[in-house]
């Protein structure tokens, strides 16, 4: 399973970075291959709202119209088997480099109709989401009711959400490596999306129906 890591940290000693580097070595001893990727190292500003009517092209063709990293860095989500989004928190919510990704990703991916063929390039696929407080546990709570919500509407598999803190890094570290350790070992029927299951099933009633006929 190919795993996209992204994080957002300034600090390259801080919280969240430490939790990316346990979430990475744990999908390492699960035998996949890890990317990570670090906000603060690419431009991505917020959703600018764009034409009239606030969407753009982020709707019509699940494309986001401005011109920054978040092309290149929506590319890889979509190319990711599974996901592990760790963001910093500030007041009670994930900081705005993830929020300001999260949020253009979600206009892009949620905005997809299973009815006109599409489908979300997460959908199906297990996310772990980590949210690193500096002040506590119950703070790191509000941040991952805000990720677990974007996971919803992108119809990602949520596979965990992990509080860490100051004071409970040393073992949710080992939670967060164990977590993704565990992921990428998931049955493949548990990685396949709904939507491929759903069309596999169709394909094997109108086989089945061929048969009768020919009988």
């Amino acid at each position: 399973m190919k795993v996209l890591v992204v994080f957002s940290d300034p600090n390259p000693d801080g919280l969240a970075a430490a939790c990316a580097e346990a979430a990475r070595q744990g999908i390492i001893d699960g035998h996949s291959p890890a990317r990570v990727v670090n906000l603060t190292d690419l431009k991505i500003g917020r959703c600018a709202l764009c034409g009239t009517d606030g969407w753009g092209t982020c709707r019509s063709r699940h494309e986001c119209e401005v011109k920054d990293d978040f092309q290149e860095l929506h590319k890889t989500v979509r190319e990711a088997q599974g996901y592990v989004f760790i963001t910093t928190v500030f007041f009670g919510s994930p900081d705005e480099a993830m929020r300001a990704f999260l949020d253009r990703l979600r206009r892009c991916e949620a905005t997809k109709e299973q009815a006109a063929g599409e489908e979300s390039a997460l959908l199906g696929k297990p996310a772990v989401c980590v949210a690193a407080s500096g002040v506590s546990s119950a703070e790191a709570v509000g941040a991952l009711g805000e990720l677990s919500r974007v996971m919803q509407d992108v119809q990602a598999d949520l596979f965990d959400l992990i509080p860490a803190s100051a004071r409970t890094r040393d073992y949710q570290l080992e939670t967060i490596h164990d977590a993704l350790s565990k992921m990428v070992n998931l049955p493949p029927a548990m990685n396949a999306s709904a939507n491929s299951r759903r069309r596999a099933e169709e394909m094997k009633k109108r086989h089945t129906m061929r048969r009768r006929k020919r009988r």
